[in-house]
């Protein structure tokens, strides 16, 4: 049987990605330790002592904070993964006009690449998810059950990612959209504090990102808690943003490398 052309991208991805692993992994570990110790153990202690779990279901607020942060995380490596890994295929080392010289073609080529960040979102979850369980902010079983909210989420950035990257002549572009738009949305889509606490023109502002979705989700099935929207909704907001972008990457990435 003839392997599908997008696995082949996949498996080149993996072949780059076994001499390079060393470095990422560091990260992975390290970076859910950093920011559990500090907000969750550090900041957590004062919430804790001055709230007693009020606003927070009840909860620690490192419990709270570890499923949102692991739905952050996922949406911080999947429009990573698909900004400026992507323009350097397209701009800086061409490597997309190598592999479109071969009989894969552009759709195969950007499933292709948002198949691999899919299995890098599984990777960097579980790690976040072992992490957590080792802060005891919730059971190893219950974390496991929100990796596959997390992965959805990342794939909600990824896909409309590559496409907006697309689009670009340069990177300046990819910084703006990291310090305008991925940065607030970390900062002020319930991953922190539930978004109930911001001013109340703001509220359904966060109501329609992906990642509050992704953090409700991902809170929901790690701790149990009942979320503001019904669970298959935001699955199918997640889903629609993950299929939207990605065909509209496939159009933009096509009007980008076919002349």
């Amino acid at each position: 049987m003839r392997t599908p052309a997008f696995l082949r991208v996949v498996e080149g991805e993996a072949r780059v990605y076994r001499r390079v692993w060393r470095g990422s992994v560091i990260s992975t570990f390290l970076n859910p330790v950093l920011f559990l110790a500090a907000m969750g153990l550090g900041l957590g202690r004062l919430v804790d002592e001055r709230t007693a779990g009020a606003g927070l279901d009840g909860l620690t607020y490192l419990a709270f904070l570890a499923p949102g942060l692991l739905a952050a995380t996922a949406m911080q490596t999947g429009a990573g993964d698909s900004s400026w890994p992507v323009m350097a295929g397209i701009k800086w080392r061409k490597t997309y006009d190598a592999v479109l010289a071969t009989p894969v073609g552009v759709a195969s080529l950007t499933v292709g690449h948002l198949a691999w960040v899919g299995i890098r979102l599984v990777f960097v979850s579980v790690a976040f998810v072992l992490v957590m369980a080792a802060f005891g902010a919730v059971g190893l079983a219950a974390g496991l059950t929100a990796v596959p909210a997390a992965v959805l989420t990342g794939l909600a950035f990824a896909a409309p990612m590559v496409a907006y990257t697309a689009g670009l002549k340069g990177e300046q572009g990819l910084t703006s959209m990291f310090r305008f738009g991925i940065v607030p949305l970390f900062l002020f889509s319930g991953t922190f504090f539930p978004v109930s606490q911001l001013p109340d023109w703001l509220e359904p502002l966060a109501w329609v990102t992906p990642l509050w979705h992704g953090v409700e989700l991902s809170r929901s099935v790690a701790l149990g808690t009942v979320p503001v929207p019904p669970p298959w909704l935001s699955v199918a907001y997640l889903a629609s943003w993950t299929v939207g972008g990605t065909w509209l990457a496939v159009v933009r990435m096509r009007r980008r490398l076919v002349t």
